[in-house]
């Protein structure tokens, strides 16, 4: 928290916000649905192109903060499958955009040991941008701070797909198909994001109400934040109302809050037929 501090102007909303935050309990991985660029612009009766150019902005807000918070992993979903249907020049226009990024962001990367990575199926992306990503993933891969996951030409149904054909080809290869077992632990390890703890928190942008085939399996117990703010006009501030509301969910996975366990009962653990248990 002191190297957030160091950025943040005593008094001002942001720091009364990191105030609040407890530090024991950050989430580890964050994962973000940034969505809102055409409508920020549509608004403003600029060009789509225009509202990706203000999101770079806060890309660089949220990794920087992230990183001084102490944060392990963040997600962004940066480009999906289903993206390509979209008018050339936008396509082509994001590509620019994430060219400028690598390049100018790349000192500060650096100098906060953040490790980029990208994930997806990345052998279907333009050859230039392949290897720009693929040089920038080598240059950072010594780094042990932040690890920043960027999503493109990505889809969880795709990547679940690719998790069990690797399964089985990894079988074949051993001469051990027939005997192939595939569970929870052999798909998770298969993941484009295998080593990394699955999203405590997914915070989504535009106030859409809808996961859009991201982190399918890694999602399964994240808290979920929706905010009504566009993504280009995503904040430091935002991002730290959404943690805190993060640090105010009982999370569970299914079982009992530590809270219930500890409730003194008066009645015999017993409840009516037919009523089942919550």
């Amino acid at each position: 928290m002191k190297a957030l501090f160091e950025a943040l102007k005593p008094g001002s909303t942001e720091w009364k916000l990191a105030k609040e935050i407890d530090s024991k309990r950050l989430p580890a991985h964050i994962a973000i649905i940034m969505d809102g660029n055409g409508r920020w612009a549509k608004r403003r009766k600029l060009p789509r192109v225009a509202g990706h150019r203000a999101g770079v902005e806060p890309v660089r807000v949220t990794v920087e903060t992230c990183a001084r918070l102490g944060i392990e992993a963040l997600t962004l979903y940066a480009f999906s499958i289903e993206n390509w249907k979209r008018p050339r020049t936008e396509v082509d226009t994001l590509w620019r955009l994430l060219h400028y990024y690598l390049g100018k962001e790349m000192p500060g990367l650096m100098r906060n040991g953040i490790r980029l990575s990208a994930i997806g199926r990345l052998d279907a992306l333009p050859d230039k941008v392949r290897s720009e990503l693929a040089a920038a993933v080598e240059t950072t891969s010594t780094n042990r701070g932040l690890r920043v996951n960027l999503a493109i030409n990505y889809g969880g149904r795709a990547e679940l797909v690719d998790a069990v054909n690797a399964l089985i080809e990894q079988a074949r290869l051993a001469g051990s198909l027939d005997s192939l077992k595939v569970d929870e632990e052999a798909i998770a390890s298969h993941l484009y994001t295998a080593g990394l703890p699955n999203p405590d928190l997914l915070i989504r942008t535009s106030g859409e109400m809808r996961i859009s085939n991201f982190l399918l399996w890694q999602i399964a117990y994240a808290e979920l934040y929706v905010t009504e703010t566009l993504w280009p006009d995503f904040s430091r501030a935002e991002l730290l109302r959404a943690i805190l509301d993060y640090q105010k969910r009982d999370r569970r996975f299914g079982g009992l809050s530590l809270a219930s366990t500890h409730e003194p009962s008066e009645e015999p653990a017993m409840e009516p037929l037919g009523v089942p248990t919550r």
